[in-house]
């Protein structure tokens, strides 16, 4: 079997009705291609074995997802995936065609360096949140959150496995 990389879609909130559907919360930008009938997904449940679910009905709901999937019967089955991650492989995602924009698999691990050459530390992760996104560092053992914006991240360079920084006075001191 192909060694997979996978990657978060979503995660499961909670069961929804009694006929097996699942409040989920996307964490993509693209849910009704991730999402769309007939989507298959590896759902990893805390303290339970990962097992492949198959999207049977999608409808959006409050700001989530009600989903069915094929494998779940009833509200039973349900609550056994509540706080789930839905994860593909991410040989599975579409390129995008937009330059400026990544995956955050593409960015995790990537170092970070100052326009100069001066390695400051390593992308660990990205967070998403109401105010933008975050680049977050691992910068001598502390953990620097950087502003995802071109103001300060001047360059993404995914084959060369870096991006730059152009951070203001402070930001990556102690």
């Amino acid at each position: 079997m192909a060694q997979q990389n996978l990657v978060a879609i979503g995660r499961v909130a909670k069961a929804h009705g009694i006929h097996g559907e699942l409040a989920v919360d996307p964490r993509t930008d693209h849910p009704e291609q991730r999402f769309a009938l007939g989507s298959v997904m590896t759902a990893r449940p805390k303290g339970a074995p990962e097992r492949t679910l198959t999207v049977a009905t999608v409808r959006s709901h409050t700001g989530r997802l009600l989903v069915r999937f094929e494998e779940v019967p009833d509200r039973t089955a349900a609550e056994d995936l509540r706080g789930a991650m839905l994860l593909v492989d991410t040989a599975d995602l579409p390129r995008s065609d937009d330059p400026d924009e990544f995956y955050d698999h593409e960015l995790e691990g990537l170092a970070a360096e100052l326009a100069d050459g001066t390695r400051v530390g390593t992308v660990r992760e990205v967070t998403h949140g109401l105010g933008g996104e975050l680049l977050v560092l691992d910068v001598e053992g502390r953990e620097v959150l950087v502003p995802f914006v071109k103001a300060i991240v001047t360059a993404v360079d995914i084959a060369g496995q870096r991006v730059v920084l152009d951070p203001p006075e402070g930001l990556l001191s102690p």
